[in-house]
């Protein structure tokens, strides 16, 4: 499925350009934003060399990883980055991993629960998985209430899962499956093709 687009209430998912570098490194380069990442902040080189990588992946069949902006519909202007990877190892299990993260600047305003909600809909209505789960760190309480707010039950703990700033961190998982997930009203729409939407 190329190009996506999907657009909710006051947020869009939509595909990557070359132009999106310095709005990603306003995230991605943040210590506020990573704080909770399995990743320290990024430099711009990083950056860029990740988005190169989502606009190089987007294309392939079948497609795994949908690398997605988080933007503005109106202005186009990117806040976030949402991420739906499907589980390649074992397809007929159709299950997805998503992740998400927004400028410091938006926090607060339910832009992360219309994230998810997104990425919910491209993994259940779009692409037919049967289960969709996040993991988080056990210190993300925001995160953890979110994923709880939008039916994503706490699995348990991964232990040791992640190696970040030179340390072992465990993760906590939480997961929905679809005949949990309730679509929204049709506020949301889909396009194959960015221009027309």
């Amino acid at each position: 499925m190329y190009p996506v687009r999907i657009d909710g209430n006051g947020l869009c998912v939509r595909e990557f350009t070359d132009s999106d570098v310095d709005a990603l490194l306003a995230i991605y380069g943040d210590p506020a934003v990573t704080r909770y990442m399995s990743f320290d902040p990024r430099t711009r080189d990083q950056v860029a060399a990740t988005i190169a990588m989502a606009i190089r992946t987007a294309t392939i069949e079948p497609r795994v990883e949908y690398s997605l902006a988080v933007a503005i519909p109106d202005t186009t202007e990117m806040i976030g980055f949402g991420r739906l990877a499907v589980d390649s190892g074992h397809p007929a299990q159709r299950s997805a991993q998503i992740g998400f993260a927004l400028r410091a600047d938006q926090w607060g305003r339910g832009y992360g629960a219309e994230t998810v909600r997104l990425l919910h809909r491209l993994g259940f209505a779009e692409l037919g998985m049967h289960r969709i789960w996040g993991a988080r760190s056990p210190d993300n309480t925001v995160s953890d209430q979110l994923m709880n707010k939008l039916g994503m039950i706490e699995e348990g703990r991964i232990r040791g899962h992640v190696c970040v700033r030179g340390a072992w961190r465990d993760s906590i998982v939480h997961s929905i499956l679809e005949d949990e997930w309730t679509p929204r009203p049709s506020t949301d729409t889909v396009s194959q093709n960015p221009a027309t939407t």
